[in-house]
């Protein structure tokens, strides 16, 4: 279960290198509603379920909180900061994941998973940060509100997930999730970046398999394995979607991996094995069974 969840973020970190070998630039809006309402679309056709009672508007909150702000405002990120420094305001996701789900899910909060989540946090800027980083206020705070934003709706998810005769199965409710958030996220794209343009073949392909593989693959292993897991420990797997997108760079674009990189890469995997190392609290199973980080996000792709 844990190697399957781990693949999520894994491919996440491919979406850096579809995005700038084969989507159309300046389109990471576009990019977020092209992953997310065709996936979202896919899998309804498979699980053939809508939501009932409460589901309704839990999805459109779940959705919006995963997918429709989560792209919103790493999509400001992106335009406002370097890609590393955007990422590195992303890497704080799991502690924030781990604090929330002290008072939501009865999760602990242990020194070890402080000292993990410093170190991804510390990991990830060596594989990303550069010379020329620079700062700018609303650019801090977007990057930093989409990571809170994916962090509330994992642990809203989880919660949710284990209340009530209406709750659905992981696949339905990732069905459910993406088509609200690709719902949310669509007029914003119109709005900001106005119609689509023309895709040529190469575009057309690199959609398909954000949407198919990226998403509605890689976030169906993503919430059922969070279904499972507990949210605390899991969420640090997201930190390996910067050290694949850096990592595919280098093996298939022949991008350069400094030894400062491959020291951040070293740290942040050693994060995540300490995060996720069970313990004999933690390997026993949740009382409340345990939901968008992220996507290789917007913020990567503009490195």
């Amino acid at each position: 279960m844990l190697i399957a969840t781990a693949a999520a973020p894994a491919t996440w970190g491919t979406t850096y290198l579809v995005t700038t070998e084969f989507l159309p630039a300046g389109r990471p809006l576009l990019a977020g509603v092209l992953r997310a309402l065709p996936a979202g679309l896919l899998l309804l056709a498979i699980v053939r379920v809508l939501p009932r009672g409460s589901w309704w508007w839990r999805s459109i909150v779940l959705g919006t909180l995963n997918i429709g702000a989560f792209f919103a405002l790493l999509f400001v990120a992106a335009y406002r900061l370097p890609g590393g420094v955007a990422a590195i305001a992303g890497a704080v996701q799991p502690l924030l994941v781990a604090a929330l789900a002290v008072p939501a899910l009865g999760e602990r909060l242990r020194p070890r998973t402080i000292a993990a989540g410093a170190a991804g946090v510390a990991g990830v800027a060596l594989v990303v940060l550069t010379a020329q980083a620079r700062l700018d206020a609303l650019g801090l705070a977007a990057a930093l509100g989409g990571a809170a934003s994916m962090a509330l709706g994992l642990v809203l998810t989880k919660r949710w997930s284990g209340t009530g005769a209406e709750a659905p199965p992981p696949l339905v409710g990732t069905a459910w999730q993406l088509v609200a958030g690709g719902l949310v996220l669509a007029p914003v794209a119109f709005a900001v970046e106005g119609a689509p343009p023309t895709l040529d073949a190469a575009a057309v392909g690199g959609y398909t398999y954000l949407a198919v593989v990226g998403t509605a693959l890689a976030y169906g292993l993503w919430f059922r394995g969070l279904a499972a897991l507990p949210a605390g420990a899991t969420s640090f797997l997201s930190l390996l979607s910067p050290v694949v997108a850096v990592l595919a760079g280098w093996l298939l674009l022949g991008q350069a991996l400094t030894a400062v990189q491959a020291l951040g890469v070293v740290t942040v995997l050693a994060a995540v094995l300490t995060a996720i190392r069970p313990t004999p609290a933690a390997a026993r199973p949740a009382t409340l069974p345990p939901p968008a980080a992220a996507a290789v996000t917007v913020a990567s792709a503009r490195r």
